[in-house]
């Protein structure tokens, strides 16, 4: 059994008409971390993940759901 994570960057970033770049700038990373992150490929830092939730005014558990692996 394991943790998977999902995030909800994409969906929160388009509700506030951001763009990646933006967004990456607000957090103090690159445009491809942002990418990486919206598509899974990437697992935030707690920092970076806090950093992420502030800017959406959001807790982290609002960001990014923590589900069990069922198998």
């Amino acid at each position: 059994m394991g943790i998977r994570m999902e995030n909800r960057i994409g969906e929160l970033r388009r509700q506030r008409k951001m763009t990646q770049e933006e967004l990456a700038l607000a957090t103090g990373v690159t445009r491809q971390t942002i990418i990486s992150l919206e598509g899974g490929r990437y697992n935030p830092s707690i920092l970076l993940a806090h950093k992420i939730a502030q800017v959406f005014d959001s807790r982290i558990e609002e960001v990014f759901i923590f589900e069990e692996d069922e198998a």
